[in-house]
């Protein structure tokens, strides 16, 4: 019999929007503050997202207001891994989460002008919205849902030991012209553009403290160099399999050892008393990442 208090909490299914732009011939990725209020990597710089909602089922009312049919949805961005449904639900929830939390709208309509977006993107900054806001501004104004601008990235799991747990599937989505993301300064409360390369090195002086699967990503997208690049990769990326990382507490900080660690399956502690000397630089291959003072570091074996 399983021990209930013992037991890890139940998993969320949730999305996450990598947005991505390119200037000065330079990739950008947008990063946005958790709010240090939040239950969930708060004050820790993120990718926008958020929980699927039961709003963001239900494909014989979303259907009329997405770019693609069913049976292709679940070919592109279920990958044919998991339902037309779960993948509806994935994909609106990341669209909803992209548009409350960073004030972009990954969508398009008949007539639409660019007046019509910004209305979307100010109206959702209003106190006090309801659950069904989304679904009902989408559906009352025919709005058509960008889910070819969707790309597959990754899948993650929490770990088990922490408070909160999430199966979230991690979407690309090349930034939408003639938008400016702005911070909803509630659950989020700064963003920011930057280079992958340069968010990491910040996150080592602690000036732009990221979340563990954001150290992740960014590194992985350190090997693109442009926007075409990241859009051939996008073309044939699968999901893969999901990340799903242990959390190991210590007194010097907690660590997360991810799937490629080789002690990642093993119950036991590991020894941090000198991962300060192990700290590494921005570009390097890891599997451990450190906790040290509420900063996340890429840490050696």
């Amino acid at each position: 019999m399983t021990d209930k208090k013992n037991a890890p909490p139940p998993l969320r299914e949730a999305s996450t929007v990598i947005l991505v732009r390119e200037k000065n011939k330079a990739l950008e990725i947008y990063l946005l503050r958790r709010s240090k209020k939040s239950g969930f990597m708060g004050g820790l710089y993120v990718f926008p997202g958020g929980v699927v909602d039961p709003e963001d089922l239900g494909l014989a009312h979303w259907a009329p207001h997405i770019d693609m049919p069913p049976d292709q949805i679940e070919k592109q961005l279920g990958a044919n891994t998991f339902s037309t449904e779960d993948a509806l639900g994935f994909s609106i929830a990341a669209i909803r989460e992209t548009l409350e939390e960073a004030g972009v709208f990954i969508a398009s309509g008949k007539g639409k002008t660019q007046k019509d977006i910004d209305d979307i993107c100010t109206y959702r900054l209003n106190r006090d919205l309801p659950k069904s806001w989304f679904r009902t501004k989408m559906m009352s104004q025919n709005w058509t849902l960008s889910f070819s601008s969707l790309g597959r990235w990754s899948h993650w799991i929490t770990p088990k030991l922490m408070k909160k747990r999430f199966d979230t599937r991690f979407f690309l989505v090349f930034m939408p012209e003639n938008q400016t993301c702005v911070p909803d300064n509630r659950e989020t409360k700064h963003g920011i553009w930057l280079t992958p390369q340069n968010a990491l090195e910040r996150n080592l002086e602690a000036k732009i403290p990221l979340s563990p699967p954001a150290v992740v990503t960014l590194t992985q997208l350190l090997k693109f160099n442009n926007l075409n690049e990241l859009k051939r990769e996008i073309q044939t990326r699968s999901w893969g399999d999901p990340i799903s990382p242990r959390l190991v507490p210590s007194s010097n900080g907690p660590v997360i050892l991810e799937p490629w660690d080789p002690m990642c399956d093993k119950d036991c502690d590991i020894d941090t008393s000198d991962f300060s000397k192990k700290v590494l630089p921005p570009g390097s291959q890891f599997s451990r990442i450190w906790c040290d003072k509420g900063v996340w570091k890429p840490v050696g074996v």
